[in-house]
């Protein structure tokens, strides 16, 4: 029993440290706002806005998708951004990470108490590419209208 809650927290831990935004302050951070109202900009909105942090972040150890991933790595710096109190991001890109999937197999063979014992096995990594973004959190002093700012970037579907 002991065993199994030790695996379960280590398995909660990791898949928390898989979801993990950071960020390195280059400005003055300001209250919390709500993500919803945090807005992501493809390239610098009009009028004057303040750099508040640089933003990075990851798509997850489970996202399937390039599309849910696109959507995951912009929500996360959409959460980020209004944990600083920023109203939008300037979005910088994406880069696909290290693909590290694969088959393992192995075997052993020992010897003890006077009997042999042997063993195989066999490990598969199913786990996707993940996707990283990076974003510059901003405070718009005059957001412009929702009609002014560029939709996210939708993929084909030969992409999702």
């Amino acid at each position: 029993m002991r065993a199994s809650r030790t695996i379960l927290l280590s398995l909660a831990a990791l898949a928390l440290a898989a979801c993990a935004s950071s960020h390195v302050l280059t400005g003055t951070p300001r209250a919390p706002i709500d993500p919803a109202q945090v807005r992501i900009y493809h390239g610098p909105p009009p009028g004057q806005y303040e750099e508040i942090a640089i933003l990075n972040t990851s798509s997850g150890a489970f996202t399937y998708g390039e599309q849910n991933k696109v959507d995951s790595v912009l929500q996360k710096l959409r959460r980020e951004a209004a944990s600083l109190g920023a109203n939008g991001v300037l979005f910088q890109g994406t880069a696909d990470g290290y693909r590290s999937g694969g088959v393992s197999v192995g075997g052993g063979l020992g010897r003890g108490g006077g009997r042999t014992f042997s063993s195989a096995g066999v490990g598969v990594d199913i786990s996707p590419q993940q996707k990283y973004a990076s974003g510059i959190a901003i405070w718009v002093a005059n957001p412009p209208p929702e009609s002014m700012v560029s939709p996210p970037p939708v993929l084909p579907p030969e992409e999702r």
